[in-house]
């Protein structure tokens, strides 16, 4: 503990407050607390018996700042706003990357509509949801559009608008105001039943349709009755989709936590007139050493901070750390009554938690899976890539190249980055061969590879000169690290045999670097390395092998595409742009006068002066680019 610490510890103020801790400047926590001066001194008491996580956390802080707050409240909804704008390491962070359904009404238009939409956001409006995929959200919107007639028009109305009905009114699908033939206070009344149907309470709308069936029943409309038949049946339909929780209704949010000791992942499942309409789960990276209750209370708190209703009622796992707290803020969030926090111990309730436990374990480990496949893919290929071709080291930076050309015409060349298994588009690059005629596959890779770690080399000794690379190739402390050219590869990737590979490596050795490299032939997907007859044969199943053939059929992929783009073009030439001093707008304007490139041509110098733009100088070199013979003629004969 430096000095700074001490001095700030032993004037710390005994009152609520959060508190900042920093590491070089950077912010890499915020916390609060109801007397600052024994929060924050217990961080550094060398005989606490703190997780790992707080050790590592504590070793790095140098300083830390405080603010002052009235009431330990007031510090709960300060530490969530400092949380969200700094976004500190060793916070309990949501990112909520997920992009999950979501109807929404705007109820601060005089004619809204409903709206599918992926991110709730703070702006007046009403969103329903989540639900579960497109598919489920855009039956529930099927039903609502035969249900009520609401506008479905992303059109802006303004009053007075007097437009011809579209068919939607005439099929009774909408009300039109932009005919002016409703109010937005009727209007108004359609969207309250949308509003109440949404939120799960369907009776009222199947009483009315049954009413509706009966009395068209009665009155022998018997196609409108048949009509309201269906559309009771899709209500129905719909609400037995939903899996019914509770039978005397409620709205409900239930929040469970699981971890395995490094993350944490979150399930919230939400029920809406007694019927679960959805769910979501959430990894919360780092906080895998925390009890449920020290998960759920900041989760929450940044969960329903993004405009997010929360139910009247949230079943908790555990109590989040001062409940009655993080009750209050959500209840300041929620429009229309205040939100209670339970953690059931039987009953109904009490299987519900246990049922959004089962999902966050299923989804915790369904995402360990994932994250074990995706590793083995990238950084685990890579491992098995070094051992295979002889490295001490795991390559960071795999570089993989080909060559593509049309007989020898248009030739270029490719490179691909992999960083960390991975690939890096921004860090890929083409290559227009300049020095090679023909197709020669071997000195053109002799000339990518040259060209390219020239450029490295260059770049490397500006870079040296400048105090940001050391000359033995490290990088200074606290330097930013070497990006473009200057980054060498850990590892070459050459698409081809023995005579590509050695091609490759003359040019390599010969700007000066000795970086290990390799090729990949197809036919058997041999690996050859340099100075060795025998090619090395991987496991059809290896992940290595799976790596190397995707950077190789990647670099093939980025070589063909830009080599069709060339040829597009050059296909695409017009003989206009050889001539000098004739642009685009002169381009347009002869083709705009004459048609075609044919007519251009026979036309005569008077003719081409019709074309705007063009004066009889530009006229008389746009005849003799046409006219090459005839102007030779004149020039032999002039004395």
């Amino acid at each position: 503990m430096n000095d700074l610490l001490r001095l700030k510890i032993e004037k710390l103020p005994s009152c609520p407050g959060c508190y900042l801790m920093k590491s070089e400047g950077k912010i890499i926590y915020v916390g609060k607390a109801v007397n600052l001066k024994n929060r924050v001194s217990q961080y550094f008491h060398q005989n606490r018996d703190h997780t790992v996580k707080v050790r590592a956390m504590v070793a790095r802080i140098d300083d830390f700042d405080i603010v002052l707050c009235d009431t330990n409240l007031e510090a709960l909804i300060l530490e969530c706003n400092l949380i969200k704008l700094h976004r500190p390491q060793y916070n309990i962070l949501l990112k909520d990357d997920k992009h999950y359904p979501y109807l929404r009404i705007d109820v601060t238009q005089p004619y809204p509509r409903v709206e599918l939409v992926r991110r709730v956001q703070k702006d007046g409006a009403k969103y329903f949801g989540p639900y579960m995929g497109a598919t489920g959200v855009r039956e529930v919107l099927d039903v609502l559009r035969g249900l009520f007639p609401l506008r479905t028009c992303a059109m802006t109305i303004t009053p007075g608008m007097n437009r011809r009905p579209c068919l939607h009114h005439q099929l009774g699908e909408c009300l039109a105001p932009c005919a002016g033939l409703t109010t937005p206070q009727a209007y108004g009344e359609t969207v309250s039943e949308v509003i109440d149907f949404l939120g799960g309470r369907c009776d009222a709308v199947i009483g009315r349709l049954s009413a509706e069936m009966t009395r068209a029943a009665k009155e022998m409309r018997f196609e409108q009755a048949a009509q309201l038949r269906d559309r009771i049946r899709d209500v129905q339909s719909l609400m037995e989709r939903q899996k019914a929780i509770n039978v005397r209704g409620g709205d409900q949010d239930i929040v469970a936590s699981v971890s395995d000791g490094i993350d944490a992942m979150v399930e919230v499942v939400f029920v809406r007139g007694g019927r679960m309409i959805g769910a979501e789960h959430y990894a919360l990276e780092g906080a895998g050493d925390q009890s449920p209750s020290q998960v759920i209370g900041p989760f929450l708190l940044q969960f329903y901070d993004d405009g997010r209703q929360p139910a009247s009622e949230v079943l908790c796992l555990e109590l989040p750390e001062q409940a009655e707290d993080v009750a209050q803020v959500l209840s300041a969030r929620r429009e229309g009554g205040r939100v209670t926090l339970r953690e059931p111990q039987r009953g109904t309730k009490h299987k519900l938690v246990e049922l959004a436990l089962k999902n966050a374990r299923d989804a915790l480990d369904k995402r360990n899976a994932h994250l074990s496949r995706q590793k083995e893919r990238t950084t685990g290929a890579c491992a098995a890539l070094a051992q295979a071709v002889g490295m001490q080291t795991v390559p960071r930076r795999i570089e993989g190249y080909d060559i593509s050309n049309t007989q020898g015409v248009l030739s270029v060349a490719s490179m691909v980055v992999a960083i960390d298994g991975e690939a890096a588009h921004r860090e890929y690059r083409h290559f227009r061969i300049k020095t090679v005629e023909g197709a020669n596959d071997f000195a053109s890779m002799n000339e990518v590879l040259t060209r390219r770690l020239t450029r490295a080399k260059q770049e490397r000794e500006a870079l040296i000169e400048k105090g940001q690379l050391l000359p033995d190739g490290t990088l200074p402390e606290g330097a930013p690290p070497l990006t473009g050219f200057a980054d060498l590869p850990d590892l070459i990737l050459i698409d081809g045999g023995p005579q590509q590979l050695r091609f490759a490596r003359e040019a390599m050795l010969a700007v000066g670097f000795d970086i290990p490299i390799f090729g990949l032939a197809k036919r058997l997907e041999e690996i050859f390395l340099p100075d060795r007859e025998e090619s090395i044969l991987l496991d059809r199943k290896s992940p290595a092998l799976h790596l190397i053939q995707r950077i190789r059929d990647e670099a093939h992929r980025f070589g063909i595409t830009h080599h069709r783009n060339l040829r597009q073009k050059a296909g695409m030439h017009s003989s206009l742009e050889d001539i000098p001093g004739i642009g685009p707008a002169r381009r347009r304007a002869l083709l705009a006068q004459f048609k075609s490139i044919a007519a251009i041509a026979a036309a005569t110098p008077e003719a081409l002066c019709a074309a705007e733009g063009i004066g009889m100088a530009q006229a008389q070199v746009i005849w003799a680019h046409y006219h090459p013979q005839e102007t030779a003629g004149e020039d032999e004969g002039t004395p």
